[in-house]
């Protein structure tokens, strides 16, 4: 369900209620790109069931699904037609097109081209706890998350958040882990790292399934390259890369964590939302409590 988290803290006075927020994400509903659009989202069925709800509330928690459509159209290939245009301009005219002409011929262009450009599609698990104030998105990418953050700020009255920060930098964290070879309580160093130099070389030295615990390791550290991506283990239970920024890469439920009753996955959207957000329920606060603690807006 999850494999790539960005945390962000809901604002205090925000208490929609569920009739709420499905009546406000209705209005923004997934319709596919028409033959001349590019890209088109919007929020669809966490469920998979055809005009279901679009909010799911298990075990208390809140579960939204993003969909966005974009048409894949290579610059390439405009460019390609644009060429072809263009010679056919000046054998006609004998005339080379101005800036405005060439930009009005490749918009052209491209609306001919766009129906007839493969879509993909892409779609983003939103979870909303309320009990401990968090938002998290399960996006590859930043500006991914933006884009989910923004359609809710927009749909949901009094909606503010902030992104997820501690006291100490992810970055600081995992330097001292790999220098000491003391990861926090409940944690353990897996075999992946990224160390990126500060000075103006930007040197990158990358270990992939490599023991981390090694002087070649400290060296690198204490020579000034600073973890930006590592990987870890908590309890045994979730594994994740762990990045500068504070996202949660790679996420896996390990072996044992999904295993339930015949009577528990009798519905398995309901079991496996149970349990992955439970397990993050537990992981996160002990993450923040290796980083030091929350720093509390205002």
């Amino acid at each position: 369900m999850f494999k790539n988290v960005i945390v962000y803290r809901i604002g205090t006075g925000w208490s929609a209620t569920l009739a709420e927020m499905e009546d406000r994400l209705t209005a923004t509903r997934f319709v596919a790109c028409g033959p001349s659009q590019e890209k088109s989202s919007g929020w669809v069925e966490p469920r998979g069931v055809a005009q279901g709800p679009l909010v799911e509330p298990v075990g208390g928690q809140l579960v939204l699904k993003m969909m966005v459509e974009t048409r894949a159209l290579p610059a390439s290939v405009v460019n390609r037609k644009a060429e072809e245009r263009v010679a056919q301009i000046e054998a006609s005219t004998g005339r080379k097109p101005g800036k405005k002409e060439m930009r009005d011929l490749k918009d052209d262009i491209r609306l001919t081209l766009l129906p007839m450009a493969f879509t993909k599609l892409a779609s983003i698990t939103v979870w909303i706890d309320r009990e401990a104030g968090w938002l998290v998105i399960d996006a590859a990418s930043q500006s991914r998350a933006e884009e989910v953050v923004a359609a809710l700020v927009a749909a949901l009255d009094g909606f503010a958040i902030t992104l997820l920060n501690t006291q100490i930098s992810p970055t600081a964290a995992m330097a001292q882990w790999l220098d000491t070879q003391e990861p926090p309580a409940g944690f353990s160093v897996d075999r992946e790292c990224e160390l990126k130099a500060a000075d103006e070389s930007r040197a990158v030295v990358r270990y992939a399934r490599h023991a981390l615990d090694t002087e070649e390791v400290r060296q690198h550290v204490a020579t000034g390259k600073l973890p930006t991506r590592l990987a870890l283990t908590w309890a045994g239970r979730v594994s994740f890369v762990l990045t500068e920024s504070l996202q949660l890469k790679k996420l896996a439920f390990l072996e044992g964590v999904f295993e339930t009753s015949g009577a528990e996955r009798a519905d398995g959207f309901d079991a496996d939302t149970a349990i992955a957000t439970g397990e993050l329920r537990k992981l996160l606060p002990d993450l923040i409590e290796a980083l030091g603690g929350e720093v509390v807006v205002g």
